[in-house]
Formats: structure tokens, sequence, C-alpha cells
């Protein structure tokens, strides 16, 4: 084990940019230390990803990501065959089928994929699994083995076991659930958009160029627009490139009546866009009402 607690963890991940809570730090700590897989789940933008590469960065391993899609299979997960030199095999002259499988299905004719490449691994590295949930329940099934035994069984060929326990997490948005057996299997972790005092920590560490007043203000703001049911709510990342787009325009604070040109960084889809100029309307209205008071 890299660290000896959870203190040692979150500071460990903090020098490389990422901030992780007690209750967050010390979860993620003890899945490392039980050597379980940790499945890190919540809405889009809330740094999942991140945390796997930053605890890539703060443990010098290798970090091998599978990006999960809608129909993905083992052939781009797992392993293919190297049908051009099976096929070169072939031509060597073999006769018999007992002889051509024994001399074109074997570990030399595999082409790794992720997971493959994982267990095949000489020395211990991080495989992310990003995005599980857009993946279909079949493929889900098959990490059942990986995930309980750090190990693959290729039909063919026969079972592979890792010789160095990776670390395994998994990402969901939360788009459709997972299933119990796979959830047995790991730690879970869930993240949420961080509190107006965490945010400004992270844009404070990661925006040093950005004013602390504006940085109060841009959280305090990125948060009230999190309360609007929007389609697609302002990540963490959006957070830093709204700030550091009012820092170029030279804003000190935030002015709700300065604000053209810059919401688009925070939101991506015109209906929301539409959402928020309607309430900064009403935030101003209500700013202007106080005044007078």
């Amino acid at each position: 084990m890299m660290w000896e607690s959870p203190r040692e963890l979150m500071n460990a991940l903090e020098q490389e940019g990422y901030i992780l809570d007690q209750d967050k730090g010390t979860t993620l700590f003890l899945a490392l230390a039980l050597h379980k897989p940790c499945l890190i789940e919540g809405p889009a933008g809330v740094g999942k990803t991140q945390l796997a590469l930053a605890l890539a960065r703060s443990t010098g391993r290798r970090l091998i990501r599978l990006q999960c899609y809608e129909g993905l299979d083992l052939n781009k997960a797992l392993y293919e065959w190297d049908y051009a030199k099976q096929l070169l095999r072939l031509q060597v002259g073999i006769s018999g089928w007992e002889e051509i499988k024994e001399n074109i299905y074997g570990p030399e004719f595999l082409l790794a994929r992720p997971l493959l490449q994982t267990v095949l691994a000489e020395e211990p590295v991080i495989l992310l699994i990003d995005e599980l949930d857009k993946s279909d329940e079949e493929f889900e099934s098959f990490l059942l083995e990986l995930l309980a035994e750090f190990q693959v069984t290729i039909p063919e060929v026969g079972t592979f076991k890792a010789q160095n326990s990776p670390i395994v997490l998994l990402t969901s948005n939360n788009t459709r659930d997972l299933s119990e057996a796979l959830r047995r299997r790991c730690v879970h972790l869930l993240l949420a958009y961080p509190d107006v005092e965490q945010e400004m920590r992270i844009l404070a560490q990661r925006c040093p160029e950005v004013a602390a007043a504006l940085i109060q203000d841009v959280c305090e703001f990125v948060a009230k627009i999190r309360k609007i049911p929007l389609r697609k709510l302002p990540s963490v990342s959006e957070s830093m490139d709204f700030a550091r787009a009012l820092h170029i325009l030279r804003q000190d604070s935030l002015d709700m009546q300065q604000l053209e040109g810059t919401l688009s960084i925070l939101l991506k889809y015109p209906s929301d866009l539409a959402k928020l100029e309607d309430r900064l309307k009403a935030w101003q209205q209500e700013a202007a009402r106080r005044t007078q008071a």
C-alpha cells in the first residue's frame, strides 16, 4: 500500500490538483487497501475521470483506459485474433484440425485490448473502465470475473491471471442501473458537485491567476445555476473556464449585467441559456429591490 492513511492519499491527490473531502478520501483509501475495484458514480462533470488521472499521476502507474459505448464487445475490450499472422502460419503447411487449432489459437496470435493488457502487464497498472453505463448488460456481466479475481478467460487459450493486482476504477453517469452482481464486487464512491467552499479551493489551486474575490463570486453564481432544472448543469471544469474568461476580460468581480457572451462557456444548450437569461433578469430585479430597500 502506497499510503498509510486517507489523509496521505488526499494530500497526494491534492498535489496533482485533485481535492477530495475526508469522507470520499477514506472510501477511496479503503478500496485501494482492500484491493477492491472502485465504482465511481455521479453526474457528468463532477470529476470521475479526473480522479483516475490524478491517481495515476500520484502513483506513477500506467493508466489503461477503456472507454465504454453502446455495442462495445470483447473484440474491442479484451482481445482479437491477429488474422494476418494466423494466415501466415497456415501457409507454412499444417494438416488436420487438431494441429491447426494448436498452431493458430495460441497466446502469440492474440492482439491484447485494454482488459487483457491490464492482466498481462508486467508492472502494476491502473485500469479505468470509463462510463460503464453506456455499455450493455452483456458486457457488464463479462466483467464480473475480472472484478472478482483479476483474471480473464479466453475459451481457445485458457485463463490469464494478473501477476500484479491492478487498481481498477469504474465510472458511471447513472444513465442506467448497474447490476447487483457488479456492485457487490466493488467499493462504491459517489461524487457530487462540490459545495461552494470546496469548489473555491479547487479553482484557487487550478486557476491561481484569478483573484480570490472573483473565484468566490463565480462559485456562488455557479452554485445558484446548478439549482435550476437544466438539461446539463455546469461542470467544475466549466466553472474554471468561466472564471478564467472573466479574468481575461479584466473583471475582478462578477457583475450580472456584464456577462454578455460569457454564459455559453458554462452552458452548452440553447434551451439552458434561455432559462438562465430569464433567471438572471429575476435575480437582477431582486438585487435592485434590495438596493432600494
